[in-house]
C-alpha cells in the first residue's frame, strides 16, 4: 500500500521556483531516500511535506489523507508527521526521557518513553540531558522523540551530516534497522551517495527541483537514465561510442547517435601488454586508499579517446607506475545512455 503520494508538487521561495512538478510515491513501511546535491530542493521538499513551507501547486497525501492540494492545507501540528533535523534539535533543559515524551499524551507517556528508549538502545539513560550524551546518542534520542507519537510518516533531513565518518556509518545502519523494526514509513534526504545506496529501499534522484529517476539502489546504480545520474550515484566513466571504442566496449547491434556508455571504475582492467581491442592510455597518477588504488588515466596523444578515465585496482596489486603505458579493457556489463 502506498503511504505517501506526491503529485505535480511545486513550491518556491518568493518569486523563485524551487520544486517543479515533483512526483513521489513511498510504500507503507519502506525507507525512501531523496538524493541530490546541495541546492537541488531536498530540504524544501521535506519542509513542504511536513507543512512548514507552503506548496504552490500539486498534491501531498499521507496515509490516504490529503494534506495539501488546491483546496486543502493541513497545519504542520495536525499532519501526524515526525521530523528529525540535521542537528537533532533536542531541548537542552530536558532529559532524554522528557525529550522523547514531549508531544505524547500524559496517560501514555511513561510506557511509550520506556518503549522508545529500549528501541533505540538507550535504556537506563533516560535521565541524562543532551550535553551528557554523545553525538550518536543524541541522534537516537531525536529519532525516538520523532517516533514516540506514532507518526504516519517520518522525515529525516540529513540527520547524520554533523557526525564523524565512522559514527555516521554505524548510526545510519542502526537507524535503518530501527525504522524497519518499528515498521515506520520514512523519507531520508541526503547528498551522501554511500548513505543512500546502503539504507534505502528506493531512491529518488532530485536535480534542480525535479525528480529525474526513481528506483531501487541497484536499478539506479546499474541503469541510470543519463550520465549525470550515473555520476550522482558514484564515480563513472562516460565513454562515447565510436569506431575506436565499440570493440573495446564489446557493443553489438545498433547504437544511437551521440550515445555514451557508463563504465564504473571497478570495471576497468589495466594491462601493460598490447591488446587488439584495448584502449591506449597512460597512468597520470594513482592514489592508495587502503581497500584499493584509484588510478587516473590520460589517453595517448591523437587517440581521440575520452580525456580522463578513472579505474579502481585491488589494493594487493600495485598499479603501473606514473607515466606507464597501459591498455584498458572493460569487464562486465555496460549501460548505454544519451550523451
Amino acid at each position: 500500500m502506498t503511504s505517501v503520494s506526491i503529485t505535480n508538487l511545486t513550491a518556491g521561495h518568493g518569486h523563485t521556483p524551487v520544486l517543479h512538478d515533483v512526483d513521489l510515491a513511498v510504500e507503507d513501511g519502506s525507507l525512501a531516500c531523496v538524493l541530490g546535491p546541495s541546492g537541488c530542493g531536498k530540504s524544501t521538499l521535506m519542509r513542504v511535506i511536513a507543512g512548514f513551507h507552503p506548496a504552490t501547486g500539486g498534491t501531498v497525501a499521507v496515509g490516504g489523507r490529503v494534506l495539501d492540494d488546491d483546496r486543502t492545507h493541513v497545519r504542520a501540528e495536525q499532519r501526524r508527521i515526525g521530523f528529525v533535523p540535521q542537528q537533532g534539535a533536542l531541548f537542552p533543559h530536558l532529559s532524554a526521557a522528557a525529550n522523547i515524551g514531549f508531544g505524547v499524551p500524559r496517560a501514555q507517556r511513561r510506557e511509550r518513553v520506556a518503549e522508545m528508549l529500549e528501541l533505540v538502545g538507550l535504556s537506563g539513560l533516560g535521565s541524562r540531558h543532551p550535553h551528557e550524551l554523545s553525538g550518536g546518542q543524541q541522534q537516537r534520542v531525536a529519532l525516538a522523540r520523532a517516533l514516540a507519537p506514532a507518526p504516519e510518516l517520518l522525515l529525516l533531513d540529513e540527520p547524520f551530516s554533523a557526525l564523524d565518518a565512522a559514527l555516521r556509518t554505524d548510526l545510519r545502519t542502526e537507524v535503518a534497522d530501527l525504522l524497519r523494526r518499528a515498521k515506520a514509513t520514512a523519507i531520508l534526504v541526503t547528498h551522501d551517495v554511500e548513505e543512500a545506496l546502503a539504507v534505502a529501499d528506493r531512491i529518488a534522484v532530485l536535480r534542480a527541483g525535479r525528480i529525474v529517476q526513481t528506483g531501487t539502489p541497484q536499478e539506479l546504480f546499474r541503469f541510470p537514465v543519463d550520465g549525470e545520474v550515473a555520476r550522482t550515484l558514484g564515480e563513472a566513466n562516460l565513454i562515447p561510442v565510436d569506431a575506436t571504442t565499440r570493440a573495446a566496449l564489446a557493443l553489438t547491434g545498433t547504437v544511437p547517435d551521440a550515445a555514451v556508455v557508463v563504465v564504473r571504475p571497478h570495471q576497468l582492467r589495466l594491462d601493460t601488454g598490447a591488446g587488439v581491442t584495448a584502449l591506449p592510455y597512460r597512468v597520470r597518477h594513482s592514489q592508495f586508499r587502503g581497500h584499493d588504488y584509484r588510478v587516473e588515466l590520460t589517453p595517448e596523444p591523437g587517440s581521440g579517446l575520452p580525456p580522463t578515465l578513472i579505474a579502481y585496482t585491488c589494493a594487493d596489486a600495485v598499479p603501473p607506475a606514473t607515466g606507464a603505458a597501459v591498455h584498458v579493457t572493460v569487464c562486465g556489463p555496460t549501460h548505454l545512455v544519451s550523451a
